[in-house]
Formats: structure tokens, C-alpha cells, sequence
């Protein structure tokens, strides 16, 4: 295991408390999120679920400035909560992708934001985006599917209305990538 987060958790624990605290910091919403209950109804095979567990693990590493393993955070994450999250499952696919590549998808990210530096957006608001444009550049994503699912992340985790600039900046990224959008009656 990583010295670095080893040490980091003797002294700070990654626990439900410490992220709760954290989470409803960056937040800054009146509602209240128990990760807890949120972890514990989570299915690792519900590609909805799965991308959940990425921008966990995500948020562990981001918050520790990518100086730890995603492979640590999972660990520690699975002890924590007591669930379990096979290394080659999506969830860990998503989060070492986005994790991994991050810088270039900051840049792909960076020509679409209008009067924004990536470095202003919330935390959340940037992870969720990242992991968005991670699926996206995959060849069997669906375009329209991975907008909707950021989005509902976003109104989980990220800032208020959060939700609506993640939609727009996703939706200019499709299109300059090329992607068709597909309408809800399209998806089989």
C-alpha cells in the first residue's frame, strides 16, 4: 500500500464521517447526505451504482492531490463499508480511467467552458465531468446515457444546479466529438 495514504489514514481515517464532513462542505446545500445509506443500497451490477462508486473513489483520490493509488482507495473504501467491489468491475475501470487521465481530460474539457477556468469549478462539478468524458471516450458508450447519468450524479453530489452546467458542457462535448445524442425513445 501507498506509504502516503497509509500514514494519511492512521491520523485521518477515509471513513463515512470524514467524507460526509467533506461532501457536505463542498456541498454547501441545506440537504443533508448520508453516504452511508447510499453505499449500502448500492449494487455493483448497476452500471448506475458502479458510476456512484467511481466518483467515490475518484473524490479519495482527488482529495488526496492523485498521490494515491486507486487501487489503495478501493481497498480502503471496501473495508470501510464493507462492500465488495471486484478490481476488474466498471466501477474501477471508470475511476482508474478518469484518475489516470485526468490532465487530458482537463483539456478536453477546458475549450467548452465559456467564461470558467476548469480550476474555479466545485470539485464535484470537475469530477463528474471528468468521469463523463472518460466514458465518452470509449467506443461502446452511449452518448445520451452517460449525459443522464453525470447529471443525476451531479444533483446527487455536486453544487446546486450543478446538474444543468454539467447537461450543457456535456452536451457541446458530444457534439464536437461527433456523437449523436439519442432521444429517450431511441435507447433500446
Amino acid at each position: 500500500m501507498n506509504h502516503k495514504l497509509n500514514d494519511e489514514l492512521n491520523t485521518t481515517p477515509i471513513d463515512a464521517e470524514l467524507d460526509q464532513a467533506t461532501l457536505e462542505e463542498e456541498l454547501s446545500q441545506e440537504e443533508v447526505i448520508d453516504i452511508e445509506e447510499i453505499i449500502k443500497n448500492l449494487k455493483v451490477t448497476s452500471r448506475k451504482d458502479e458510476r456512484v462508486i467511481a466518483f467515490f473513489i475518484t473524490y479519495a483520490v482527488d482529495r488526496f492531490d492523485y498521490d494515491v493509488e486507486v487501487a489503495d482507495v478501493l481497498d480502503q473504501f471496501k473495508l470501510g463499508f464493507d462492500i465488495d467491489i471486484p478490481h476488474d468491475s466498471f466501477a474501477v475501470s471508470l475511476a482508474k480511467g478518469a484518475v489516470h487521465d485526468y490532465t487530458q481530460l482537463d483539456e478536453q474539457i477546458k475549450p467548452h467552458l465559456k467564461n470558467w477556468k476548469i480550476e474555479r469549478l466545485g470539485c464535484c462539478t470537475r469530477l463528474i465531468l471528468r468521469l463523463a468524458l472518460w466514458e465518452l471516450n470509449q467506443k461502446d458508450s452511449i452518448p445520451s446515457i452517460v449525459i443522464n447519468e453525470a447529471v443525476e450524479l451531479a444533483k446527487m453530489f455536486a453544487e446546486k444546479d450543478a446538474y444543468k452546467f454539467i447537461n450543457g458542457i456535456l452536451d457541446e462535448i458530444c457534439k464536437s466529438m461527433g456523437l449523436t445524442i439519442a432521444k429517450d425513445k431511441e435507447i433500446i
